[in-house]
């Protein structure tokens, strides 16, 4: 039996030829959707489409995929819905139609027994493990980031909670055996560049990151199989981390003695070797590492920029905040600008990988009101009143700041 979208019905649930063309039909034309959203930053108008597995999403590109959450569905729940979550590929030469039958994960390298494993096998494998973890990506936000950054014109929705279900890789490196002097392990999925000179998008993790037991290979996100766009049948969810390293359509990992040098690792996604991750506009950093954990953030949910209240009425504000994986621990909230502060009370703990929901009231007074949010991690990090920058728009926190009107 095929995956549960085959190519052919893939495309027809598109219902635009656009999606076909974002999916690797050339011949057919660019997608076209009535609905579109004016983000908050120059040059932010985009298209609302669905496409195959997903509700009206907001697109940056259609070749390849890259997908942003609505911000509104942040409100409706801890759990970012899979037809709503995040898609980010750098090759258009994505699957379109994998066969879960033939599909093999290859395991090899510095190892004993290299080995090929079923999905059927790999389930066997070990007992399955839950996780709820945030996949955000690296340039989550970057278009708010001024001056501006290069890339991608993100808002604040490439990002997406969910509960993961799989084996821990650990698992899986033990069944094959690990040599002596392993150094890393790298990770390779079915997504290929559409030339011969392009860098496949390889990533790694060192050998004690990838034994850790909350790093998992997951085939389910929200008690259902990965969507195609979110890298069915498989993929490496590493917790706590950006998304670059969260291999889509996983189907190599390859046990290395020596540090993988490949572009994606060596020369892409990599940040300032300082403790703010940052530089001054116009400079760059004197020294460079892989980008790697999550840094704290926190997000008003239930209202808007320009929203409106009624005067004198008590208002309920609600919002979500993470961290790379020591856990939230405060929230503050401020209704008046950032002159005085109430502690917001924290929701359900869903795990120290997981958003954190919280809430906080005020009774507002006519006329504009900002409100403001900042977060506080088990380890005492925050969020800066300011953004620092960096050239490639990595990693943004900032106090963030929603203004509204109250009549």
């Amino acid at each position: 039996m095929k995956s549960s979208i085959p190519r052919r019905e893939f495309l027809k649930q598109a219902g635009m030829a656009g999606v076909a063309t974002a999916l690797g039909s050339p011949a057919l034309s660019a997608l076209a959707d009535s609905r579109s959203v004016t983000l908050p930053f120059e040059n932010g108008e985009r298209d609302l489409v669905a496409f195959p597995q997903k509700r009206p999403m907001i697109v940056l590109t259609s070749r390849p995929p890259q997908l942003e959450t609505p911000f509104s569905v942040f409100g409706e729940g801890v759990l970012t819905p899979n037809d709503a979550f995040f898609v980010r590929y750098h090759w258009s030469a994505i699957p379109t139609s994998i066969d879960p039958q033939s599909y093999r994960l290859k395991i090899g390298g510095h190892v004993n027994m290299p080995l090929e494993l079923s999905l059927a096998e790999l389930r066997q494998l070990a007992d399955p493990i839950e996780l709820v973890a945030v996949n955000q990506c690296s340039g989550n936000s970057r278009g708010h980031f001024a001056p501006r950054a290069n890339g991608g014109q993100l808002s604040n929705g490439a990002m997406g909670n969910a509960r993961w279900t799989g084996v821990p890789l650990k698992k899986v490196l033990e069944r094959v055996g690990i040599k002596a002097g392993a150094v890393q392990v790298a990770f390779n999925g079915l997504d290929t560049p559409p030339a011969g000179d392009g860098p496949d998008f390889v990533k790694s993790l060192n050998i004690d990151h990838a034994l850790e037991e909350e790093v998992m290979l997951a085939w389910q996100m929200n008690g259902e199989d990965l969507p195609m766009l979110n890298g069915y049948p498989l993929r490496l969810v590493v917790p706590g981390y950006y998304g670059t390293y969260w291999i889509k359509h996983l189907s190599d990992i390859t046990v290395l003695d020596k540090p993988f040098n490949g572009f994606w690792v060596a020369s892409a996604y990599r940040i300032a070797d300082n403790a703010c991750a940052c530089v001054t506009p116009g400079t760059t950093p004197a020294k460079t590492v892989p980008i790697n954990r999550f840094n704290v953030r926190s997000f008003i949910t239930s209202h808007q920029d320009g929203a409106r209240l009624k005067a004198g009425k008590q208002v309920v504000v609600k919002g979500i905040a993470f961290d790379g994986g020591y856990g939230i621990t405060e929230v503050a909230f401020s209704a008046d600008g950032g002159k005085s502060w109430q502690a917001a009370t924290l929701g359900k703990d869903m795990g120290k990988y997981s958003f954190r929901e919280w809430s906080a009231s005020f009774k507002p007074g006519k006329g504009e009101h900002t409100l403001m949010v900042r977060a506080v991690n088990r380890i005492g990090q925050s969020q800066p009143s300011t953004a620092l920058w960096n050239a490639a728009g990595y990693m943004r926190n900032v106090v963030e700041t929603t203004r509204v009107i109250a009549a």
